[in-house]
């Protein structure tokens, strides 16, 4: 059964993030009575791979603590051609429970993982139940759609038909729309997702999503875009209707 998709925000790994991190962990499957996590700081390529994923497997690992989850967790640094292409790392990435892309560049990951045995194991291990979870540009690359420097990019599809705009709340939400929504296409609906916040989306088409974190998501679907209504402002706990 394919797992749930977790879009969350950014300052992932951040104080405040625990019960995001609680959530993903809570709906991964536990092989032998564990959850195990691959961080792949794939976007952080340019700036600190390691450092972005030694974030996240400390932040694993305490919130797993307090919890009382067992967990295995470990780095999988795809970060180029060759490791996308190393049949090691892929096997490693096919046997997790929760695959998780932390931020960085948004523009690397939807040009990085088409094609690569990396990602054909990420797909196989969700299709077996594992969730699939990015946190600001990992987000955006889950998408149909991601804004890069350069224009808007097709993203890895993950969960079709919608744009996210991480980093946005009631303060920078106008920015995020002129910034991020301006690059995904109009028949496509838009969200946009505070810091320490994230939608979960479920594995069965036509649930609803569901509010994790401190902050808020703002949806807009593709016809409120295009009637200029505003955003659904949902909060942890509410679901979204998309």
């Amino acid at each position: 059964m394919t797992g749930p998709v977790a879009l969350h925000g950014g300052g992932e790994f951040l104080p405040g993030d625990e019960a995001f991190l609680r959530e993903i962990l809570r709906l991964a499957p536990q092989a032998e009575g564990m959850v195990r996590v691959s961080v792949v700081p794939t976007a952080a390529a340019r700036g600190r791979p390691d450092l972005a994923a030694s974030n996240g497997m400390d932040a694993f690992r305490r919130v797993a603590a307090d919890a009382s989850i067992a967990v295995v967790v470990e780095a999988v640094p795809v970060i180029d051609d060759v490791s996308a292409a190393d049949e090691s790392l892929a096997g490693r990435l096919g046997t997790a429970d929760l695959i998780h892309f932390p931020g960085g560049d948004p523009d690397i990951i939807p040009a990085l993982y088409p094609g690569t045995s990396a990602w054909a194991a990420m797909q196989r291990a969700h299709a077996a139940g594992a969730v699939l979870a990015g946190a600001s540009a990992g987000a955006m690359a889950l998408a149909a759609w991601t804004w890069t420097r350069d224009g808007g990019v097709r993203g890895l599809g993950v969960v079709p038909g919608i744009g996210v705009a991480p980093h946005a709340d009631a303060a920078t939400w106008d920015d995020a729309v002129a910034r991020y929504g301006a690059v995904v296409p109009p028949d496509l609906g838009f969200i946009g997702l505070a810091e320490r916040t994230g939608v979960i989306v479920p594995a069965s088409a036509g649930e609803p999503w569901h509010v994790v974190g401190q902050g808020e998501a703002r949806w807009l679907s593709a016809a409120a875009r295009a009637a200029g209504e505003p955003p659904v402002v949902a909060r942890d706990g509410d679901r979204i209707f998309p």
